[in-house]
């Protein structure tokens, strides 16, 4: 796996691209004035929604589920290092609605999170990420 980034302005704006040509824009929120991409950091939050939905989408189709609306709100909570400012943790909230068990939702996102993805596995053991499932507007129990 590779990507390249280029700086395509005079200020913090760059373009990140995989082996395929797809690519995402990063910019220094905190600098720039005007900015068009997302920070680094917010990407990495973007990482852990997209690895975690593409795990549950997955385990929903082998249970036979029926999703008509899939989303994910994630936050994180950052604190001084140093001079850095990593995560302390991530709370990923999903939204899930259609035909839907409930129970094979909260499985789903349990073996997304303790098996399969590697956007929070690789951030283990430095990052809590904790979840949440909310079937049909209802959030399902742990």
């Amino acid at each position: 796996m590779k990507i390249t980034l280029n700086r395509i302005n005079d200020e913090y704006l760059f373009e990140c691209k995989n082996s395929i040509g797809n690519s995402i824009l990063l910019d220094n929120i905190s600098q720039a004035k005007e900015t068009k991409g997302v920070s680094p950091m917010e990407s990495l939050l973007m990482a852990v929604a997209g690895c975690s939905g593409i795990d549950m989408v997955s385990i929903m189709k082998k249970q036979r589920q029926t999703l008509t609306h899939f989303s994910a709100e994630v936050e994180g909570e950052r604190v001084q290092k140093d001079e850095a400012k990593p995560f302390k943790t991530i709370t990923v909230k999903f939204f899930l609605e259609g035909k839907i068990d409930p129970k094979k939702a909260l499985k789903a996102a349990e073996l997304s999170f303790e098996k399969y993805c590697s956007v929070s596995k690789t951030l283990e053991p430095n990052v809590t990420v904790s979840y949440a499932v909310f079937v049909n507007g209802e959030k399902v129990g742990i």
